[in-house]
């Protein structure tokens, strides 16, 4: 009963601030101005949104193959089009429970490939160690390159030590209470991520697991910075702009259930800065996030349609 208490709260919460982010959006805006907003929609130039969805694929593509070159050093040959299929339905299931997505990849890999569950998971996390790693150098490059967020830089290094401090004292009190039987499930559980995690650097092919992994960053920056053509009003952003607003998007992302609210609300309180009116810098968000969330929600379904269809002959018996 607790257990789907909690899964509830992590559906419906993030869920609730999309929403409420999608009304503080709109809340400030006047019966013209949503107008506006409407036939922003209505004259964009769709080629280049179309172009920046295609961007968008490739750049889930490129996801799928350097999963590949992770699993490999792990004894394991995951195969393309079930690499491709496990991460668009991971990405749709995103959208019900944010972060649900990476154990649905662990878990379909494991049913139709035959792929240990924990090292699976342990690849995944690695990549999301990787590009959480990216994201905060392009945080940390942007705040020190760009002045006009006047973001504070300074903070208490004393109080995160101790905050860290009292962290592990739980964890390790937590730990102590634990069954010895049930501490060793655990102990395996977690050797195994562990030997997943550490898969980055037993990979044969480093130089394509970097170029993959650079282009795919690279392709994420593209998506917008194409996009921007599509309005009137985005058409002449200096790059710099671009730059800020993939990244608030990229942080956005992670806040609600897809992305929904926060990351035309990120974007757009960016782009507001280089004075484009309000109604043009939301229209903007609203495009680049609903263009590239049709890709996932496409691909997502036909992947759990195919999956099953494709690999009629490898379930897990």
């Amino acid at each position: 009963m607790m257990k789907g208490k909690i899964l509830r709260t992590e559906i419906i919460f993030p869920l609730l601030i999309g929403l409420f982010l999608v009304y503080c959006s709109f809340k400030d805006t006047s019966i013209e101005e949503q107008k506006v907003i409407i036939e922003s929609i209505k004259n964009a130039d769709y080629k280049f949104i179309l172009f920046s969805m295609l961007i968008g694929l490739i750049s889930h593509l490129l996801r799928a193959k350097r999963w590949q070159i992770l699993i490999s050093p792990l004894g394991f040959n995951l195969q393309l089009h079930n690499s491709i299929m496990t991460i668009f339905a991971g990405l749709l299931s995103n959208f019900g429970i944010p972060r649900s997505g990476e154990f649905l990849r662990a878990s379909l890999v494991y049913y139709y490939e035959r792929i240990p569950f924990e090292k699976n998971l342990g690849t995944i996390v690695a990549e999301r160690i990787i590009d959480v790693f990216i994201l905060a150098m392009l945080v940390f490059v942007g705040v020190n390159s760009f002045d006009f967020l006047n973001v504070d830089k300074d903070f208490n290094l004393v109080k995160i030590s101790i905050y860290i401090l009292l962290l592990l004292c739980f964890f390790v009190f937590i730990w102590g209470k634990l069954k010895y039987s049930f501490k060793n499930k655990i102990h395996r559980y977690i050797l195994n991520i562990k030997e997943g995690i550490l898969s980055v650097f037993k990979i044969e092919k480093k130089l394509n697991f970097f170029i993959y992994t650079f282009t795919i960053w690279i392709s994420y920056f593209l998506m917008l910075y194409i996009a921007k053509f599509s309005i009137a009003e985005t058409f002449f952003l200096p790059i710099e702009a671009i730059f800020f607003s993939f990244v608030a998007g990229a942080i956005a992302m992670t806040l609600t259930n897809g992305g929904l609210g926060a990351y035309p609300l990120a974007i757009s309180s960016v782009i507001t800065q280089y004075e484009v009116p309000y109604e043009s810098a939301i229209t903007f968000g609203w495009v680049v996030w609903t263009s590239q969330t049709l890709i996932v929600v496409i691909f997502g379904c036909l992947s759990f349609i195919f999956l099953p269809i494709l690999n009629k002959n490898n379930k897990l018996k």
